[in-house]
């Protein structure tokens, strides 16, 4: 890591920095597999998350995946859909937005993940805006939850990834990006983006079988409709409020609590 982030530190020539979202997807994943591309309305639902992040005011898009042989579609899926891909680390993650972020110029960096089909991009556009008149290193609506799991976003300075990446020494911190930067509110300034209703029992994400009957239901509410906001989606299910019964029973912050529960210290410093 040392060697290689410090080489496209010196070497990749510099250019004007981009407002960039980097999409992190990849095929595998333990709980439920090959998520990212399972149909939706005949579509692979990562195709339908590019679609939504292709409406916002984000100056490029980089789709950051593994390494890893199955993973390659998701680099076609790229260049399919005229966005940039980056493959890296598979648990290492915190890493390949780092290189990514190099090698694309990407200052500040949108985080999105590719199990999200209902993200707004309207919603995005608000935040990134935000970010940008409070001047803060990192701006999320998940420090203090009010929006659906499945619109989370987190929007960060390069210079915050790059403390991050050095100063990241636990698993966790490696594997989910940001938690070095929002245990550590008195480096970096950190701001929350609110709404002005709690949904955050609301469950949108696609981590298991029922979260994916949930989204098919409510995509083929729309019909022939597929970029429908996250209002409309809200007062789909005040009509049918029986809809989030499908995945109400999981729990929302599995994938993290997972990693918590197995996290260890890589070294005392990663450089």
């Amino acid at each position: 890591n040392f060697n290689t982030v410090n080489y496209l530190l010196i070497n990749v020539k510099k250019k004007d920095k981009k407002i960039t979202i980097i999409l992190q997807a990849r095929v595998g994943s333990s709980r439920f597999p090959k998520k990212v591309l399972k149909s939706i309305e005949k579509t692979p639902m990562i195709q339908h998350v590019i679609n939504r992040l292709k409406k916002t005011k984000a100056e490029q898009i980089i789709l950051a995946t593994t390494t890893k042989k199955e993973d390659k579609i998701l680099q076609e899926f790229a260049s399919k859909n005229n966005i940039l891909s980056f493959a890296g680390d598979e648990n290492d993650v915190l890493d390949r937005y780092m290189k990514s972020a190099i090698l694309y110029d990407a200052d500040p960096i949108i985080r999105i993940t590719g199990d999200c089909p209902l993200i707004d991009s309207n919603l995005i556009d608000s935040m990134l805006d935000f970010f940008i008149s409070k001047k803060c290193d990192y701006v999320s609506n998940t420090i203090n939850r009010t929006f659906p799991d499945g619109e989370d976003i987190e929007i960060f300075s390069f210079n915050a990834l790059k403390q991050a990446h050095k100063k990241a020494n636990l698993t966790s911190e490696r594997e989910h990006v940001t938690p070095y930067i929002t245990k550590n509110s008195k480096i970096f300034k950190l701001e929350n983006f609110e709404n002005n209703q709690d949904f955050s029992k609301l469950r949108w994400s696609v981590d298991r079988k029922e979260d994916l009957m949930l989204i098919r239901r409510i995509y083929r509410s729309f019909r022939p409709k597929k970029l429908f906001s996250m209002n409309d989606v809200l007062k789909l299910l005040k009509e049918k409020p029986t809809l989030s019964k499908i995945n109400a029973s999981i729990d929302q912050n599995e994938g993290y609590s997972n990693s918590l529960k197995y996290d260890k210290i890589i070294s005392k410093y990663i450089f």
